[in-house]
């Protein structure tokens, strides 16, 4: 269960669109959110978008791995499909809040599958800037999420690693080493206890 959480714009979504291309032994988790859909966003790929009733159902059913009231809006992640995913030995990828991140660590605390990694943005500045060039918020949601960005950064010391996004493609590279460090942990493989007692000389 690969985490990445970042403030709205700090590139998360960029690195891991580029992670999902290039490791096929990864999948993205799609939350579900009450959010609009925004331009270029397609139902049950970027997001399954549902209406509060539902998820407010999804939630009582404990449907939901975890879940979070971010910006006015509903957001969550279905537990059945991560589930799944890991069942069948593939990774999970998460791009999730801090919120979020502190639910999945309760809840995975007995089985020490969760790597979590913080984006943080080079300046302020570029912050906002990437946030205006999307162009997908109106001016009052920029200067909302803004406003915010430096309480979701000061959730940094909650994660197990830190990049800094000054460059998109040394990130990636950053998060891919990540993942290929801890896909080697030695807990991590399967049957290799009895791989090593077959090396063995036969006495």
């Amino acid at each position: 269960m690969l985490v990445l959480s970042s403030p709205s714009g700090a590139g998360k979504t960029t690195i891991s669109r580029a992670l999902l291309e290039r490791d096929k032994n990864l999948t993205m988790s799609v939350s579900v959110t009450t959010r609009p859909m925004r331009p270029g966003e397609k139902d049950g790929v970027d997001y399954h978008f549902i209406d509060e009733a539902k998820f407010h159902t999804m939630v009582e059913r404990k449907e939901l791995l975890e879940h979070a009231h971010v910006f006015g809006r509903y957001y969550g992640t279905p537990l059945a499909p991560v589930e799944a995913a890991l069942g069948q030995g593939t990774d999970v990828l998460f791009d999730i809040d801090w919120q979020g991140t502190q639910q999945l660590a309760q809840n995975d605390s007995t089985r020490g599958d969760l790597v979590s990694i913080f984006i943080l943005p080079p300046t302020l500045a570029a912050l906002e800037d990437r946030l205006r060039r999307r162009a997908q918020d109106p001016e009052d949601v920029v200067r909302s999420r803004m406003a915010k960005a430096a309480d979701e950064m000061s959730h940094y010391a909650e994660y197990e690693y830190v990049v800094l996004n000054e460059d998109v493609e040394r990130s990636v590279a950053q998060v891919s080493a990540i993942v290929t460090a801890e896909r080697a942990r030695r807990s991590r493989q399967t049957g290799l206890h009895d791989f090593v007692e077959s090396l063995k000389p036969i006495v």
